[in-house]
């Protein structure tokens, strides 16, 4: 099968034909229709993710259709069914964190993408369990960024509780995506971008935000909860200085810039700084349970298997027009 193959850190991904994969003990082959591309695909290009599978294909919003089923793969799965292949692919369910229902936690875990192989290819295997039934609300173009920005940013948004008054900072494609979320359930949203990023902001309004600037400004009433979407640790005590009392900052991505300090009055009244990681399946099935509710709408720039540098270098440089997504 061809597939986009990466052998080192800072290099570019390699076009190669390797052996197609096969179904092991509860798993699905998976003919790879569309793979979107993530932040953290650039995390591990780029090297700032430590230990990733080398040699190792990447991508971890994977949306194809069941080829082969594994011996004793999950039963709720039939040939052809159209699936959904996240960034969790394996715990142990055994370890304190998956006996206590925080598999997101667990020592264990597998990464899509990251410590198996993904989806930047034409075939992958994935563990059934989990594996997702997707909305057929959905293209295979539009589920795709799903998948990843869409449920880490549930997982991170359910995190606030019920904020009132939420900010974002950051409004790039989990933002985007949450937003949504958060003005069906009614919450008044408060949108931070890069200073003097005026179309983000406008788009923001647009979309329904009471409120959008800079994350150099402070919004006009305090925050409930802030949700920090961008990968910049000075976003972390900005944010905290623009929440009321008891609220909490929720930091929603893998990785981040490291945190300056910041005075401890700051952080007093019980406010709360908290991350987010990876997802659990109950995430995945609560997300895809309201997200054609809303309907959570999807914005795509689409790219040939074979331009998936192209793809991730677009996005490095905050060129993309939506989710970079790539057809196989």
């Amino acid at each position: 099968m061809r597939a986009m193959v990466r052998d080192k850190a800072k290099l570019a991904l390699q076009a190669r034909d390797v052996p197609k994969p096969k179904p092991g003990r509860g798993h699905l082959l998976v003919r790879v229709n569309s793979c979107a591309v993530c932040r953290t695909d650039l995390h591990v290009v780029d090297g700032e993710l430590s230990n990733p599978k080398l040699p190792l294909i990447l991508g971890h919003q994977i949306v194809g259709r069941v080829e082969e089923i594994g011996e004793e793969a999950h039963s709720k799965f039939q040939i052809g069914d159209r699936v959904g292949i996240p960034w969790l692919g394996w715990t142990d369910g055994e370890c304190v964190y998956c006996r206590s229902n925080r598999e997101n936690l667990c020592d264990r875990a597998r990464f899509t993408g990251y410590t198996i192989d993904g989806g930047y290819a034409e075939f992958t295997v994935a563990d059934a369990r989990f594996c997702f039934h997707l909305p057929e609300h959905y293209n295979d173009v539009e589920a795709a960024p799903l998948l990843c920005a869409g449920l880490i940013g549930y997982r991170s948004y359910r995190k606030t509780g019920n904020a009132r008054c939420l900010g974002m900072y950051g409004f790039g494609n989990a933002a985007h995506l949450i937003a949504q979320i958060a003005l069906y359930e009614g919450r008044d949203l408060f949108v931070f971008t890069r200073p003097g990023d005026v179309k983000t902001q406008q788009s923001a309004k647009a979309l329904g935000a009471k409120w959008a600037g800079g994350s150099d400004e402070m919004p006009p009433e305090k925050l409930d909860a802030a949700i920090i979407f961008a990968s910049a640790g000075p976003l972390v005590p900005a944010a905290l200085r623009a929440l009321a009392k008891g609220g909490i900052v929720v930091c929603g991505g893998i990785h981040m810039t490291d945190i300056p300090s910041f005075p401890y009055v700051d952080l007093w009244e019980e406010r709360v700084i908290t991350s987010v990681a990876n997802l659990t399946r109950r995430d995945g099935e609560e997300f895809f349970e309201i997200a054609p509710r809303v309907p959570v709408r999807t914005h795509t720039e689409t790219f040939p298997l074979e331009e998936a540098n192209v793809a991730l270098d677009r996005f490095r440089a905050g060129k993309l027009k939506g989710t970079a997504v790539l057809l196989i």
